[in-house]
């Protein structure tokens, strides 16, 4: 019989006592570790080039207050150059390889379909800071379990649509009695629900709709359109621009259109556009879900201005929801107590956050939008024309701080 080797209790103590302590630091380790939030967008676009800047300024102010339960907030930036095909292989490199913990990504909107399936597969936490797309969220609410991962951080196209009828039946049909429109808006995923909704709710508002014109994001010259606008003789033009805005915005001008452009003008956000159009800008009216010379909330004006300090411009509309996003997933992973996906998407779905565009929510199960921010009284949005080289809120009138103003050339007079 061989004889059995025994066992010294001392021995064990000490073994098991290393083990205690190896795993004790492996926890230590795992907490310290950074969270880390990869940022896909347009970093060379007029209004993507906001969204990484906001978001790593989100995450310096984090860290400089100790970050979350002494975790660091990590960005980690790619620059997706408007393509679907790049960003889904920086979601890719993102996730597998930079093992980042969720995802801010895009303000266009077929870049966010692109990457919808793959926050799925690779079960990521993804967030949009501009892309509009009814279909974004829409495909949360018909396979939750699926695409619980992705949450729609900027107003529905449905939701746009109706803000823009709700500010042109105050401003252009009250306060000009205008009666008619045509709409005119770039060819894209986002457009689509957009213009459904303008369809619906513009005539609800006031304004006839006399013509619908849909162009191609690639268009260079604007003349034919605006000659076949003008020959409808409507009283407004109302818009849908994202991936275009400072050439239609030019020819408006150069050719002395007789209407204002008042909706959608993604471009018109950023407070390069009146640099970028040398003044041509002046009088267009745009949609914003926040803007540097109005506190929508006390955290507005204050990012604004610090963001100016350091990028010497003021965000574009998806700079100010990239600002929040970080703020308010570093805000779940601190409730969730875990970077766990899963957790996170829970503790996403009972966000509540005061952030600089107003109270930030989102739609439950049981609402066709599921995963998009709620649009009303908490959050409802602004229009803004460009007066004089400034950016002026005139809309809704309780937080308004300048009144409409039109370059000669407008044949606009207020109702009497």
């Amino acid at each position: 019989m061989k004889n059995s080797r025994a066992i010294n209790p001392s021995h064990w103590a000490i073994h098991s006592m290393g083990a205690c302590v190896l795993a004790a630091l492996a926890v230590a380790a795992h907490a310290a570790d950074p969270i880390r939030i990869g940022v896909i967008a347009e970093s060379q676009a007029i209004a993507g080039a906001s969204i990484p800047q906001a978001a790593q300024m989100a995450a310096d102010e984090i860290n400089a207050a100790g970050g979350i339960g002494g975790r660091k907030v990590e960005i980690i930036s790619y620059d997706n150059k408007s393509s679907a095909t790049d960003s889904v292989n920086a979601f890719q490199r993102a996730v597998n390889e930079d093992h980042v913990n969720a995802v801010i990504a895009s303000y266009i909107s077929e870049v966010v379909l692109a990457l919808e399936p793959w926050a799925a597969r690779l079960k990521t936490v993804m967030i949009t800071p501009g892309a509009a797309s009814n279909e974004i969220s829409k495909a949360v609410h018909a396979d939750y379990e699926r695409n619980k991962y992705t949450f729609h951080g900027y107003l529905t196209s449905a939701a746009l649509s109706q803000e823009v009828c709700d500010a042109a039946k105050e401003l252009m049909v009250t306060g000009y009695g205008m009666k008619s429109s045509v709409i005119m808006s770039e060819d894209a995923a986002w457009t689509k629900p957009l213009d459904e909704g303008y369809e619906d709710c513009l005539p609800k508002s006031g304004l006839k709709v006399l013509d619908h014109v849909r162009f191609s994001p690639d268009t260079t010259d604007f003349t034919p359109i605006f000659n076949k606008i003008e020959a409808d003789k409507p009283d407004v033009i109302i818009t849908g621009i994202s991936h275009v805005g400072v050439q239609p915005t030019v020819q408006w001008k150069s050719q002395q259109v007789p209407l204002p452009m008042f909706g959608i003008s993604s471009q018109a956000t950023n407070s390069t556009f009146w640099k970028d159009t040398n003044g041509s800008a002046d009088g267009v009216l745009y949609q914003a879900v926040s803007a540097s010379d109005v506190a929508v909330t006390p955290k507005t004006i204050p990012f604004a201005e610090n963001f100016k300090k350091r990028f010497g411009n003021y965000p574009s509309y998806c700079g100010y929801t990239a600002y929040d996003e970080v703020y308010y997933i570093a805000d779940a992973v601190k409730r969730a107590g875990s970077t766990d996906s899963d957790k996170l998407v829970t503790a996403l779905e009972a966000t509540d956050w005061i952030g600089t565009v107003g109270r930030v929510q989102f739609y439950g199960r049981s609402d066709p939008y599921t995963h998009s921010i709620k649009y009303g009284k908490d959050l409802s949005g602004l229009m803004l024309q460009w007066q004089n080289g400034k950016q002026v809120t005139v809309w809704p009138t309780a937080l308004a701080t300048g009144k409409l103003a039109f370059p000669a050339f407008l044949k606009v007079s207020a109702a009497n």
